[in-house]
């Protein structure tokens, strides 16, 4: 008998609050259908197993790779995903430490976003794009393929891009440059900062 089964967490908005950045047919397939097989992939592989009851965090640390790591390493990072956006009547540029850290680390918050989408668009495959923070507290763009995640290399992921074309294609086909851009008028960034406290 499982000791602890990992739920779906619910999203702070409605499936179509996000569009047209996001539209209510591709929050849907991509949360409740990809996100939510990933998640009882993980819940069917973690029973029985010596990782059974642990954090997420520390499966996706601590098991080798593999199928029961692919899919942890998925749901933490669709779990960053989901939870980093608001309706852009909501959203709200960065401020205060976060933004310094920013210019300090890039530049600027511009430099900052134009990293982040050609990073995103020089990845090849099946993947995610990252800001960071290392554990000297430094921030850098990152990609890492498949279910891949900061987390298994001492850093702190703030921010997570998703570049599946699950992620996508139903709204913007293979233009994924486009996708990322418009992910800036939706992404709480209240919330990417408030990963640095982890």
């Amino acid at each position: 008998m499982i000791k602890f089964r990992f739920e779906l967490p619910q999203l702070g908005y409605q499936l179509g609050d996000l569009a047209p950045m996001m539209s209510q047919e591709t929050v849907s397939l991509h949360y409740d259908r990809h996100f939510r097989t990933y998640l009882d992939n993980l819940n069917r592989l973690l029973e029985g197993s010596i990782y059974e009851g642990l954090s997420l965090p520390d499966i996706v640390c601590k098991a080798p790779i593999g199928p029961l790591s692919n899919n942890a390493g998925q749901v933490y990072n669709h779990q960053l995903f989901f939870e980093q956006f608001v309706p852009t009547k909501h959203a709200k540029l960065p401020s205060g430490e976060f933004l310094f850290m920013v210019e300090q680390s890039f530049g600027s918050f511009d430099r900052l976003l134009q990293l982040l989408e050609k990073e995103s668009m020089s990845f090849f495959g099946s993947g995610w794009t990252f800001l960071v923070v290392n554990a000297d507290g430094e921030m850098k763009v990152m990609s890492l393929s498949n279910g891949d995640t900061p987390l298994r290399y001492g850093m702190t992921p703030l921010l997570a891009i998703d570049l599946w074309e699950h992620a996508y294609y139903l709204d913007y086909q293979n233009r994924r440059a486009e996708h990322v851009h418009r992910l800036w008028d939706i992404v709480a960034w209240d919330m990417v900062q408030s990963r640095m406290q982890l």
